[in-house]
């Protein structure tokens, strides 16, 4: 019979004839093979179809024969030489059809071979693409070489992991994301700096990141906080907004500590213009006619809480605080157009300021009204605050000997505001400020023990109070 083509490769048709005319219908016994009768014409077709088959896939085999012998090798030959059929093997006058019988077989096997590596490439890249998928990369260890990264406020755990990637923190955001997982603490993590390592595992970052000694840059300016040290009266002392402003910029990188130091902040607020760091059209006026230039920001940095990048130079880290500050300030209602009783903005931020170092919160109003009164009436303010001020003393009571020292913030010997703030006012002091309480108070003293005053219209009221806080016990 002739050879049959193989799948995807179609014979030549054959002319359709009739062969019911030219064979008479015969009885085929299943038992036996039945022998048809085939004309000229078949056995020439068949010869031709042969022919055309066999040179196109003998031409096909002995293309790839070289690339697949160097696969597997020559243990096919051998085994098509037992296996080939004697009357063929060797024979030039083998029909077509069967001639190169032994390799024909050795062929298919290297077929099989060759389909069976197909399909390991195959799911082998398939493979590859689930773990692409369904996988992350990951590095192994705590890694090393030190490395600041910068959480934002909101960001999820999903966002600080693209950031650590990004930074080479660690190899894929969803190493991050599994093991954050498992860290209940990841939650609290707050926006700011950390100070991480390269190529850290997953696991190691989020251990480290939950770590509070692993968050720098941190600055807490609390109301009623100068620039200065101040001392308390025990020898305590607090630190002030340089000191605050140093410390926050130390950072553990690489074996070092480098920080910014207090005397390279003051010089930069001296040498520097006060416009270059950001201070307000409406406060430099005020704030370049400081006695003493490094005072220049006096007030201008607002209470909050700020994230100091670690390595930021002095200007860097004051145009940030004065540029957030003034916002701040703003926002709680003081800017250009703030005029209160003929003073400035700027005046009403000094007023904002000594109101924060005289009182609680709940006597701000009359506090305020009292300071207006006053310069309304060019009565002097005689605020211990001020006196304080240059003193370094955040205390209410001032000395005899410390009142009759003459300097621009006695505000017993001069008549007037002082000439900068004296602190960092809240929004509260801020806005008492702005809206004093309605009354005709001209004095008050500290008399309770919670901090409260008793205001008072007639130096009479007020030396009652006076002697009432002392059998308390306040004055």
């Amino acid at each position: 019979m002739p050879v049959q083509p193989r799948a995807g490769h179609l014979p030549p048709r054959r002319p359709v004839r009739d062969t019911a005319a030219d064979h008479p219908t015969e009885i085929i016994h299943l038992d036996e093979e039945p022998e048809l009768a085939r004309s000229a014409a078949d056995e020439k077709f068949d010869d031709q179809f042969d022919d055309e088959y066999d040179d196109e896939y003998d031409d096909f085999y002995e293309e790839e024969d070289g690339e697949l012998d160097a696969l597997v090798g020559d243990e096919y030959d051998d085994y098509d030489d037992e296996g080939a059929d004697p009357e063929y093997v060797d024979d030039e006058e083998a029909p077509r059809g069967r001639r190169k019988g032994g390799n024909r077989k050795k062929k298919r096997a290297i077929g099989w071979v060759a389909a069976l590596a197909v399909i390991v490439l195959l799911g082998g890249g398939a493979w590859y693409g689930v773990k692409a998928i369904f996988g992350y990369a990951d590095f192994d260890g705590p890694g090393s070489g030190d490395v600041i990264v910068e959480v934002a406020d909101g960001d999820s755990t999903s966002a600080i992991g693209a950031t650590l990637t990004t930074d080479g923190v660690v190899a894929s955001a969803k190493a991050f994301v599994k093991a954050a997982a498992d860290n209940s603490a990841i939650s609290k993590v707050q926006h700011g700096y950390y100070v991480l390592q390269k190529n850290m595992s997953g696991a190691a970052a989020v251990t480290k990141m939950v770590d509070p000694a692993s968050h720098v840059g941190q600055l807490e300016v609390r109301a009623y906080t100068q620039f200065d040290d101040s001392t308390q009266p025990g020898g305590k002392v607090t630190p002030g907004i340089f000191s605050l402003i140093s410390k926050a910029s130390c950072a553990p990188m690489n074996g070092t500590n480098a920080c910014i130091s207090v005397d390279d902040l003051r010089k930069t607020v001296e040498n520097t213009d006060l416009a270059t760091l950001g201070v307000p059209q409406w406060a430099l006026d005020g704030a370049r006619k400081a006695p003493q230039k490094d005072r220049g920001l006096e007030g201008l940095i607002a209470p909050g809480v700020y994230d100091v990048k670690p390595g930021w130079t002095p200007v860097q880290v004051l145009s940030y605080l004065v540029k957030n500050s003034v916002q701040a300030v703003e926002s709680a209602g003081l800017n250009a157009q703030s005029t209160v009783n003929g003073q400035n903005p700027y005046q009403v931020l000094v007023i904002a300021s000594i109101i924060e170092r005289e009182a609680v919160k709940q006597d701000f109003g009359k506090i305020s009204r009292v300071i207006y009164n006053r310069l309304a009436k060019g009565t002097k303010l005689q605020m211990d605050s001020t006196v304080n001020y240059l003193l370094d003393k955040p205390v209410v009571l001032t000395k005899p000997e410390d009142r009759a020292k003459a300097g621009p913030y006695n505000t017993y010997l001069d008549v007037g505001l002082p000439p900068t703030p004296i602190s960092a006012p809240s929004p509260d002091a801020i806005q008492a400020a702005m809206q004093p309480t309605p009354g005709d108070w001209i004095f008050f003293v500290k008399c309770e023990t919670n901090g409260l005053s008793c205001f008072a219209v007639t130096d009479a009221q007020h030396e009652q109070n006076k002697r009432d806080a002392q059998a308390r016990g306040v004055y």
